[in-house]
This record gives C-alpha cells, sequence and structure tokens, in this order.
C-alpha cells in the first residue's frame, strides 16, 4: 500500500511513519522520540473531531480546524500556548498533505490562529546550477552499467527531468513516458487533489529513460520502475536510497538529500528561464503557489548577493 492510500485508510499510522521518516522542525532536524509521540497524540485528537463530523484528512476544512480549537480552548487553562501549537503542528501536517498531492490547498493557514506562514519555515533546499549541470551529466548511462545502475539513473532522470514527486513516480506506466518523437514527455495521472498534466522531458533525461526503457521490454501498462524482486511498484525508501546515493556521487551535500530536492531544483530551473509562478505549480500539479513563491525567493536573494 502506498502512503497516500494509507493516509485515507490509517491515517494515525500515516502519521506516524511521516513523523519518524521526513517531518522535521522550523531547524530542519528531525523531531525527537519525545516530541513524536506529543504530536502523535495531538494529531490523534483532531483526527477523532473530524472522524465525527466525517470528514478524512483529505477533506477538512478550516471551518472544522477552527471549530477543534473552540473546542480544546473550552477544556484548557487560559494563556496557555495549546492553540499554537495545535495550529503549528496542523499548518505542518497540511503543507505535507498538498505536497503529496492529496490535498489542493492547506485551510490551517486561513484560520486565525495562524493566518500568515510562519517566518521561521524552512527554506527550501534546492541544487544550485553547477550541481544541477553534474547531476545531469551523472544521468548519463555508460556501457558499464548494470540492470540497477539503469534503473537508478533512469529515476534520478525522470524526478530530475519532469519535477514529479516520489508517489508520482511509484505509479508511472511505461506509456506515460514517451521518449521519442517531436515532444517527448511524461504523463502524470489525475491523482488526488492534482489534475493530470503532461510535462515535456528535456534533452538531458532521454538518453537514461530511453536505455531503462530498452533493457526492460514489455507491455506498456506495467509500472516504469517495478519493486525490485517481487511484484508491486518500488518503495519511498528506495527511492531515497537512490537520490542520495547520486547526491552522493556528485559531492553534494544538504540536510534534506531525498526527491524532493530535485522536485525544487526542477522548479527552480523553470523560473530561472522565465516562466511564471503559475506555470511552474502548474508543472508540479500544484493548486498552490506557495512552493513556487518561496523558491523564487531564493533567486531573488541570491541576486542581491
Amino acid at each position: 500500500m502506498d502512503m497516500n492510500s494509507l493516509w485515507l485508510s490509517a491515517p494515525s499510522d500515516a502519521y506516524r511513519i511521516w513523523q519518524e521518516t521526513e517531518a522535521v522542525g522550523a531547524d530542519r532536524r528531525p523531531f525527537s522520540a519525545r516530541s513524536r509521540l506529543q504530536h502523535a497524540a495531538m494529531f490523534d485528537r483532531f483526527l477523532r473531531h473530524i472522524h465525527e463530523r466525517h470528514a478524512s484528512v483529505a477533506t477538512f476544512d478550516a471551518a472544522q480546524i477552527e471549530g477543534f480549537f473552540n473546542e480544546i480552548e473550552s477544556r484548557t487553562t487560559p494563556g496557555t500556548s495549546t492553540r499554537l501549537r495545535y495550529a503549528k503542528m496542523l499548518n505542518r501536517l497540511c503543507r505535507h498533505l498538498v505536497d503529496i498531492g492529496l490535498r489542493a490547498s492547506n485551510p490551517a493557514s486561513e484560520v486565525s490562529a495562524f493566518a500568515r506562514w510562519p517566518e521561521n519555515e524552512p527554506l527550501p533546499l534546492y541544487l544550485d546550477q553547477a550541481a544541477d549541470e553534474r547531476l545531469q551529466v551523472w544521468t548519463i548511462p555508460s556501457g558499464l552499467d548494470d540492470s540497477r545502475i539503469l534503473r537508478n539513473r533512469a529515476i534520478v532522470a525522470l524526478f530530475l527531468g519532469a519535477g514529479i514527486s516520489a508517489a508520482e513516480l511509484r505509479q508511472a506506466r511505461r506509456r506515460h513516458v514517451v521518449v521519442n518523437g517531436a515532444r517527448p514527455n511524461v504523463y502524470v495521472p489525475k491523482r488526488g487533489a492534482r489534475d493530470q498534466r503532461r510535462v515535456t522531458l528535456p534533452q538531458f533525461a532521454l538518453p537514461a529513460l530511453q536505455r531503462w526503457q530498452d533493457a526492460q521490454p514489455s507491455a506498456d501498462d506495467v509500472l516504469l520502475f517495478p519493486a525490485p524482486g517481487r511484484s508491486g511498484a518500488v518503495n519511498d525508501v528506495l527511492l531515497g536510497a537512490v537520490v542520495k546515493d547520486a547526491l552522493d556521487s556528485i559531492g553534494f551535500v544538504a540536510p534534506d538529500m531525498s526527491p524532493r530536492i530535485l522536485r525544487n531544483t526542477f522548479a527552480r530551473r523553470q523560473l530561472l528561464s522565465g516562466r511564471s509562478n503559475e506555470d511552474t505549480s502548474r508543472m508540479l500539479g500544484l493548486v498552490s503557489q506557495r512552493t513556487v513563491t518561496r523558491l523564487r525567493a531564493t533567486i531573488s536573494e541570491a541576486g542581491s548577493t
């Protein structure tokens, strides 16, 4: 079962996995074991509230968050930071659900307890132009590559060249990736709150994807990246390891070396080429422009130094 499905069928389990594997605070450090337990208990309390109102993590709205805050304030000592702690927890949660395509927008940003995004929100990480170019070169296949290396180069080429998410790559079928013709592209089906889209593939991504498809002749409807040695798609742990190994190989080190950094790099490359925030967000499958706005700010800051 993929993580998006787990968020809908067993949200408490999905929340705990996210806390243990990805979630970080404003300083980009993982939360302590004690904080993870506290956050999980807070999430479970909120989950009970929305389930009583027949909502899920994909459908709750700002009014239900406000109702939850009114409920907890009636049971807590005035002047405590309970409301703000819950607001921060829900804001992190909603940003993540938007990132993975389970939600189109962040209702936590609309409530009075947290009417704007936190000033200490972690800056988005990305590859600078030199590292981006080194990684593009790394994706080019060699005559000595075995099947595993060919797969890894193709995975990185697709992340870096199309800006798709890990969940979208896991579900990609062979027929979704077209490397021949006048306009090589990847088709991304509708998933959760994200509409279907088609992203043009850059030239650097084509050799690795072509070699991988040639090395794995099969029906068009099969997964492009099946799990090694078993049925189903590759998992997020393997994708994270592939990206980290590729970044290690070009000498790039960052607090977050997951597929997300390649998605950010793709988006920032589009902005540098002159695309608008709206167009770039659409290429990422995002309704909100918040992620792209934050990435554009890194371009402005770099230009002022």
